[in-house]
């Protein structure tokens, strides 16, 4: 996958898969426009095609994660480093707001959610309306002590329009989301734990190295299955018991086929730990 500055972002990629995605922003709290979306979608497509990225990491910097879409300068102009020709970015009329929503806004949490690697949100900081609704539709959210998380868009009359209700309700249920949306919370990292919003509250300045720790766990394991286990678990939330066990035993035929289901009997009877993923080396 493509690396280096784009707009409203960094990627790299380490070893052993582990693309970092950081906003770069912070004097405009990371906040999302419609450039920095596209570009978003591009960067994790190229992260689902390409073999050498095992795991997916957002993190921000400065005191936000990313604050929600920036309403001061949600149109302007791709960066030069941008990964997309400039189009419009609609909004700028009924069908317009719509068109907008389904191409741009929520396609990034779509893509996001369809991602079959691994993803992680490192929420450093604010993480609000746009930036809540990413991190909950990564994999996993670890947030340092000091991060606040909300949705809060009725204080502007406006609506959660990019997913932001549906992972809010797949997360902590019905009831929750109503009081969390409709009473305009912002709530502190450990409240949001206590929501089930997110995995983990780490200390601020930690918050990068258990991320990094967690994205090895991850990289070392076993990917197809990993892969093939993270869709049928989404899949499941969806689907009827008897449509979900059908789900998973076509996913297992692959599964149980793979060098790696091998491998894992192999170092079991063997009494060593598993080293998965051989056909990934080359791309290492």
């Amino acid at each position: 996958m493509d690396t280096g500055k784009f707009t409203g972002f960094e990627v790299t990629l380490e070893k052993p898969g582990i693309a970092w995605i950081e906003f770069n922003e912070p004097e405009r709290l990371n906040g999302m426009n419609s450039p920095k979306k596209r570009d978003l979608i591009e960067t994790v497509t190229q992260a689902q095609m390409d073999n050498a990225v095992r795991v997916v990491v957002f993190i921000g910097t400065g005191r936000a994660f990313c604050a929600g879409d920036d309403l001061k300068d949600y149109a302007r102009e791709p960066d030069p480093d941008s990964k997309i020709p400039d189009i419009p970015h609609g909004h700028d009329s009924g069908i317009g707001t719509y068109n907008g929503l389904r191409h741009i806004s929520q396609a990034l949490n779509l893509a996001l959610r369809k991602l079959d690697k691994i993803s992680i949100a490192a929420v450093n900081g604010v993480a609000i309306q746009t930036g809540l609704s990413l991190a909950l539709a990564c994999d996993f959210k670890i947030a340092a002590s000091e991060a606040r998380l909300g949705s809060a868009t009725l204080r502007f009359g406006l609506l959660p329009d990019e997913g932001g209700q549906y992972l809010l309700v797949q997360h902590m249920g019905v009831a929750k989301t109503i009081d969390f949306l409709l009473r305009k919370k912002i709530v502190s990292a450990d409240e949001a734990l206590e929501l089930g919003l997110i995995n983990q509250v780490v200390p601020g300045d930690q918050l990068r190295s258990k991320c990094q720790q967690l994205a090895q766990e991850l990289a070392a394991g076993p990917q197809v299955s990993m892969r093939l286990l993270k869709r049928s678990v989404y899949q499941a939330a969806e689907l009827s018991f008897e449509q979900a066990c059908e789900d998973i035993a076509a996913r297992t035929a692959v599964s149980d086929h793979h060098p790696d289901a091998k491998e894992g009997g192999d170092s079991f009877r063997e009494k060593r730990a598993p080293s998965f993923n051989e056909w990934l080396r080359q791309y290492e």
